[in-house]
């Protein structure tokens, strides 16, 4: 198969010809029809994240077509068009049992764990416990985005933010991510304050929801933009960028009791946030972490894509061939966010 290939950390990536995967024993074979391009799949090509093993293929957002089976899958049947979330939990450990597989102590994690999906084919472990049916009116394309971005902000909004009609709430970076919890955000009624330093994504931002939007690389002091907007502070801030300071102006923006949900990823190499503690204490706030979402929380999030109320085709602002990944991978780390891009390593053109 084709797919996208770095040897180093932080070194251009290379489209060849690698071997085909085969199913685990309890996993399946995919053929990846789109697969996003996500920040993390950037972070994993610097070198932030100790999981990976190189040579490697990234890519961790897919929808598709199941290829194989292994021996051990009960419900999925060749030719399913099928998505996953970014954690493949193993379905067995004590937090699989309590229903919290995105903390799965033994999850895979396609692009990370084991070579992913910027390529032809994918394996993914433990089908039973992590495929999604993609129905037939949502393009591959569209349920891409889902298995990260989109379903990572519809918990991080929805289940740790528990966010509630007339809330204020604040979102700091308008990536795909962040844009996913402007929509989120709005469609559940909270009038929505958006930051991000690129005018595209505050734009975009505007057509999803949001109320107001903060020029972060104008404004100064951004928390305190965000509580003049929202007359004393946001009852629920997100950082959907993940930096030391996105994460410290959430938590500053916050009014008395707020939430503060920390969504992006913060490697150590981007260095410790300082967090103000004292006003944590002062002020009875909240700090959540928010991490995927398992496949059994899609249907609540599906019913609301197939209703319209959600539009997640809607972020897809790209889409390029396999072959433009390796360049556009590299960019990440400075280009200004314009919603999701995706490939399509096959025919080229959104299923």
């Amino acid at each position: 198969m084709r797919a996208v290939v770095f040897e180093r950390y932080g070194e251009q990536a290379e489209v060849r010809e690698v071997a085909d995967p085969a199913p685990p024993a309890a996993g399946v074979v995919v053929r990846v029809e789109a697969t996003g391009l996500c920040r993390s799949d950037w972070h994993g090509w610097m070198g932030h994240d100790p999981d990976i093993v190189l040579p490697h293929v990234p890519g961790h957002e897919l929808a598709g077509v199941v290829e194989a089976v292994g021996p051990g899958v009960a419900n999925w049947r060749v030719g399913d068009r099928v998505t996953a979330p970014f954690i493949c939990a193993c379905g067995s450990c004590v937090d699989c049992a309590a229903g919290d597989h995105q903390v799965c102590a033994r999850q895979t994690q396609p692009g990370f764990t084991h070579w992913g999906s910027f390529a032809e084919y994918v394996a993914l472990d433990h089908a039973d416990v992590n495929l999604v049916a993609v129905p037939g009116e949502l393009s591959y394309a569209t349920a891409a985005g889902l298995g990260c971005r989109f379903a990572t902000a519809f918990r991080a909004v929805v289940a740790q933010g528990r966010v509630a009609a007339g809330e204020w709430v604040a979102v700091h970076g308008c990536g795909g991510v962040g844009l996913s919890a402007v929509m989120i955000a709005a469609a559940a009624g909270a009038r929505v304050v958006a930051v991000d330093t690129a005018p595209a994504a505050l734009d975009l931002a505007r057509k999803f929801g949001a109320a107001h939007c903060v020029d972060a690389s104008s404004a100064g002091d951004t928390a305190a933009a965000v509580r003049e907007l929202t007359g004393g502070g946001a009852h629920l801030s997100l950082d959907a960028l993940g930096s030391p300071g996105t994460a410290a102006a959430s938590v500053a923006g916050l009014r008395r009791r707020g939430r503060h949900v920390q969504v992006g990823l913060l490697p150590p190499a981007a260095g410790g946030a300082v967090l103000p503690m004292e006003k944590v204490i002062g002020w009875e706030l909240e700090i959540l972490g928010s991490h995927g979402m398992a496949a059994h929380a899609y249907p609540p999030m599906m019913e609301l894509v197939r209703a319209g109320t959600l539009r997640p085709d809607l972020l897809v602002t790209s889409t390029i061939p396999l072959d433009a990944a390796p360049a556009a991978l590299a960019s990440m780390g400075t280009a200004a966010g314009r919603g999701v891009t995706i490939i399509l390593p096959g025919s080229g053109a959104p299923g």
